[in-house]
């Protein structure tokens, strides 16, 4: 039944406005809350909500971090219940409320937390000079090899920042970017979730699976006004997600450090990765978009070809811009 309901819920979403995913997913959720008539249906309820949320993508959202005075990304890899941690200075905002019965916020370990800290600074270059110097980037690590006896080793010693285990051991991670078009007629909001498994001493292997959603709108008031649909004109909204994994040697004879060879190879995946969408996106969802609004949409009553194609290119450039 919990498989059949998460199916429903996803299959729902799939047939709706994507442009309206966060507003439906929230709807969603509060349904499947609002069935629970008792303790068990809760628990149920809770497990599909946390599997629903993690299974559907949604427009990343913008936090300010008043201890570094720069705005961060917000995702489920670095929120605790309504708080989001900052990767510029570490802190959650709001501050979450202190409870003797929770668990302190998960932090990266110190070492993880050293690179998370240059990863920030690398993917900030990588956003001014891929985002032509607009946008927002975020990167999120967390520790793998992690369980629960270390948790109440750390509890133990009042350690709530994770134990220092290294790097060779393995982590997660996702990278994030967000831009809009200064006229709002574009967003891009890329997801980028990634494993670092070690195979040896000498090789890793990188597991990225990358969502991208993307939202254009054209300017064209006129296709706007004669496709009589209330002056709204053409608008393209949806996700695309991609996978890409790549084994990896680990050259520490050259004198880079495993640090350094960690954010070259993850850079270089997420560099791939992004590519190979922005291809895809615009020669192949592109093409199609054209061969429909040439074959099919002649109902934009009275909108001549040359118009429909100055409509298209509208959004092939909004996706240019960003």
């Amino acid at each position: 039944m919990s498989i059949d309901k998460v199916d429903a819920s996803l299959e729902l979403l799939r047939r709706l406005d994507p442009r309206s995913v966060s507003t439906n997913l929230n709807s969603i959720c509060t349904i499947l809350a609002a069935n629970s008539n008792s303790e068990d249906d809760e628990g149920e309820s809770a497990e599909l909500i946390e599997e629903l949320l993690s299974a559907v993508d949604v427009p990343l959202k913008v936090a300010h971090c008043t201890e570094s005075g720069k705005d961060y990304l917000c995702c489920d890899y670095n929120r605790d219940g309504d708080s989001y941690r900052s990767p510029w200075s570490n802190q959650y905002f709001p501050e979450p409320e202190e409870d003797d019965s929770e668990s302190p916020p998960p932090y990266p370990s110190k070492i993880l937390r050293q690179l998370e800290m240059k990863a920030n600074d690398a993917f900030d270059i990588y956003r001014d000079l891929y985002y032509e110097g607009a946008g927002i980037s975020s990167v999120y690590f967390w520790d793998t090899a992690y369980d629960d006896d270390d948790e109440e080793e750390d509890e133990k010693q009042g350690n709530n920042a994770g134990r220092d285990q290294g790097l060779e051991d393995g982590f997660a991670g996702v990278v994030l970017f967000k831009k809009e078009t200064s006229d709002g007629s574009g967003k891009w909001d890329s997801i980028h979730v990634l494993e670092v498994i070690p195979e040896s001493l000498r090789r890793v292997n990188y597991k990225l699976t990358t969502s991208v959603i993307l939202d254009l709108k054209n300017s064209n008031q006129n296709i706007a006004s004669k496709s009589g649909k209330n002056g709204k004109g053409l608008s393209l909204s949806g996700s695309i997600t991609r996978q890409l994994e790549q084994s990896q040697v680990i050259d520490l004879d050259s004198g880079v450090n495993l640090e350094t060879n960690h954010l070259i190879n993850i850079g270089t995946l997420v560099e791939k990765a992004e590519y190979n969408i922005r291809n895809a996106l615009q020669e192949v969802y592109f093409d199609k978009l054209k061969d429909i609004m040439l074959k099919d949409l002649r109902s934009l009553d009275g909108a001549s070809e040359r118009e429909i194609k100055g409509s298209q290119s509208d959004i092939i450039k909004g996706l240019q811009s960003l």
